[in-house]
């Protein structure tokens, strides 16, 4: 069994198997392989990250397929646990999700979801989304799962109606999203806490994401609390990204008016640290193995 088709059934396990799916959002490799270092079984790889990281520009519309299938291949390569990956509207229509759903199964990603956003697309937490009708979206999720040929490549169908046109609307919408082929709903930015209770009781027996998206629109509730209410997956997208961010703005800061970091080298890694984590010894290892003198 190939290492892909390894981590699918692992998380195809992890669906059936009691207990909540927790994924932090990573935007490259190297927060992906922070996120299992520190001993969890899921990541996510966020859009919003990956636009702001690749492209320096916000999550609306402006990154590409190939952008985000080539991070999510990095991503799924630095990693030996699933990784679910934001693969914003598919791209296009029906057709465009089938070509999209076959270049995100070659990455190695264990499930993709798409949402029923117009294009361009922007973050779920921002204002200005509009949605296509909920027919174009069920032909959408049809056609992604014709494409996939693993049957444990999951298919997420993401639904942003709740902040255009309304929560019985994005009920309605995820009931016939799942009745489309869809393994597993995602109800975008529910508004509070009974909105989430709401969600979870009206689509009882659906395998259930819950986006705690840090700041945006929804409240922050902890794993153990969805659990409570019924959900099976749980993100957290951009907490990495906004606590890197925040931490090389301060030291970018420090260096400026300072011009030397040497006062606040207690605040990071030190240099074996980081070699040590990145792989620097094993590949000495492996260096030395394979000398020709």
């Amino acid at each position: 069994m190939g290492k892909t088709e390894s981590i699918r059934k692992q998380f195809a396990t992890m669906l059936e198997d009691e207990g909540i799916i927790v994924a932090p959002g990573c935007y490259d490799a190297l927060s992906a392989r922070i996120i299992e270092a520190t001993g969890h079984k899921c990541a996510y790889m966020t859009g919003f990250g990956t636009s702001a990281s690749l492209l320096g520009l916000p999550d609306m519309g402006f990154i590409t397929m190939s952008e985000m299938i080539d991070n999510a291949r990095r991503i799924a390569g630095a990693l030996d646990i699933p990784v679910i990956a934001d693969a914003d509207t598919g791209y296009g229509n029906a057709l465009n999700v089938y070509r999209t759903v076959r270049e995100y199964e070659q990455t190695g990603v264990a499930a993709i979801h798409i949402e029923d956003q117009t294009f361009p697309k922007r973050c779920g937490h921002l204002e200005g989304k509009e949605v296509v009708s909920s027919r174009e979206m069920i032909q959408k999720i049809k056609a992604a799962c014709d494409a996939r040929s693993d049957p444990n490549f999951k298919i997420i169908a993401r639904t942003d109606a709740r902040s255009v046109i309304g929560l019985g609307e994005a009920i309605r919408r995820a009931k016939a999203y799942y009745d489309a082929g869809a393994d597993i709903i995602f109800v975008e930015s529910p508004y509070s806490v009974e909105e989430f209770k709401q969600v979870a009781e009206e689509l009882r027996g659906i395998p259930l994401l819950a986006n705690m998206a840090e700041g945006g629109k929804s409240p922050m509730l902890s794993a153990d609390e969805l659990e409570k209410l019924g959900y099976k997956i749980v993100i957290f997208p951009v907490g990495l990204l906004f606590s890197a961010a925040k931490a090389m703005y301060s030291l970018a800061a420090e260096m400026r008016l300072k011009k030397t970091d040497r006062d606040v080298q207690d605040q990071m890694w030190s240099f074996k640290q980081f070699t040590d984590f990145i792989g620097v010894p094993k590949y000495n290892e492996l260096s030395q193995k394979y000398r020709t003198n």
